[in-house]
């Protein structure tokens, strides 16, 4: 029950056991193409790009980073947690004039405000994280989008911890870019993330193609002529573009497993319904919500913009964050987290994300949790939490 990873669904594992095919043939070329276009369908968007990138989620924020971000142009990155930071981290490396504006941790930004910042600073990328798992808390996005086209702004969304558990409408909004997360509420294994762009994006990307030179065709190299390439080889989403189309350009070894992987959980998605999925995840997080507080303890952060799929927890006075997260797990099985920077050892994290989103794991935390305090010492509620659950399963039963 940690923020990510998660439990992975038996059907994905099951997919992932299958005989490996070679990445050139067509039964697997069908399932990229499978995969693109149920990636469009999850990310609710009509953009052409919508692929996988082979590594963890950092890899699509590097990836989208690296194709846009030039030595010298400017970046405004607002912060409200960990993984805006890594926005800035990355940036950085690619030699972005950084500007950056913050908000307290378990708080967000008001979105007139960072529409402000945008005018004031004029920046070519604007970067914002969507969910932020180290503070439970959700940006809104629908008027910063729109406010970044009108003003011929690039809009970056980092949406790893909310993909497929919360409604994220990439075009409704106009995000330029979207980075998903596989090994939260997909609930997949990590090692594969889910990215769209739209042709605002890709024109930046062409302007900097560069095919390698061991596979590049005379048209290649002279197109290439007086560009600036993207640095990074790897992440080269010029290259990826050739190897996801027709083309079929051998940029990598495609990590076969993890195709599979992806094909079943976003079946799993659609299977599910977006919406019946989105109600599944809003639910289980209000009956975690209502455990916690009749156990007497106290949810930490802003109410009006509290993530549906990581709830945090102040961790009472005297007691060891991590001692009752150990026992919990030694004696329940059960895993949470704690959080990092200035939260670290003063809040737990509790994921409801895909799979491990249910009614009977959120019970079993919050008795699991009971049980934990209590032999850690603190004093709660005595059987309060999984009732106060069980009245909100059953008021939307």
């Amino acid at each position: 029950m940690s923020p990510g990873p998660v439990e992975v669904d038996p059907r994905v594992l099951r997919a992932m056991s299958l005989p490996m095919l070679g990445q050139f043939d067509p039964a697997f070329t069908r399932i990229m193409n499978e995969n693109m276009a149920m990636l469009r369908d999850v990310f609710q968007t009509k953009n052409h790009w919508a692929y996988p990138i082979d590594g963890t989620s950092r890899a699509g924020t590097e990836a989208l980073l690296a194709a846009l971000i030039e030595p010298g142009d400017k970046m405004l990155v607002p912060i409200f947690g960990r993984f805006g930071d890594l926005f800035v981290e990355i940036g950085e490396r690619y030699g972005a004039e950084i500007h950056t504006m913050s908000c307290s941790w378990g708080t967000v930004f008001d979105q007139d405000e960072i529409i402000s910042e945008i005018k004031k600073v004029h920046p070519k990328v604007v970067t914002l994280v969507h969910g932020e798992t180290s503070t439970g808390r959700m940006q809104p996005l629908d008027k910063v989008g729109k406010a970044c086209r009108e003003l011929g702004v690039l809009l970056v969304v980092d949406a790893v911890a909310t993909f497929c558990g919360v409604s994220i409408p990439t075009d409704a909004w106009c995000i330029d870019a979207l980075i998903g997360g596989a090994q939260k509420c997909l609930s997949i294994p990590s090692g594969i993330v889910p990215i769209t762009y739209n042709s605002r994006v890709e024109q930046q990307v062409l302007k900097r193609k560069k095919v390698e030179r061991g596979i590049a065709s005379d048209e290649d190299r002279r197109a290439a002529e007086g560009h600036v390439p993207i640095r990074s080889n790897y992440f080269d989403l010029g290259q990826l573009q050739d190897y996801w189309s027709e083309r079929r350009l051998n940029h990598h070894t495609e990590a076969t497993s993890m195709e599979y992987a992806l094909h079943e959980g976003l079946h799993l998605v659609l299977e599910e319904g977006l919406e019946n999925r989105f109600a599944r995840h809003r639910v289980n997080a209000q009956a975690l919500a209502a455990g916690i507080e009749a156990m007497g303890l106290e949810l930490f952060g802003d109410p009006s913009c509290a993530m549906p799929t990581v709830t945090c927890v102040t961790v009472p006075e005297n007691v060891d964050a991590d001692e009752v997260r150990s026992v919990l797990l030694k004696h329940f099985g059960i895993e949470i987290a704690g959080s990092f920077g200035s939260l670290q050892g003063k809040i737990w994290r509790i994921g409801t994300m895909g799979y491990s989103c249910r009614q009977d794991h959120v019970l079993a935390v919050l008795t699991g949790l009971e049980a934990a305090l209590i032999r850690c010492g603190a004093s709660v509620n005595h059987g309060k939490g999984p009732q106060a659950a069980m009245d909100v399963y059953d008021q939307n039963s």
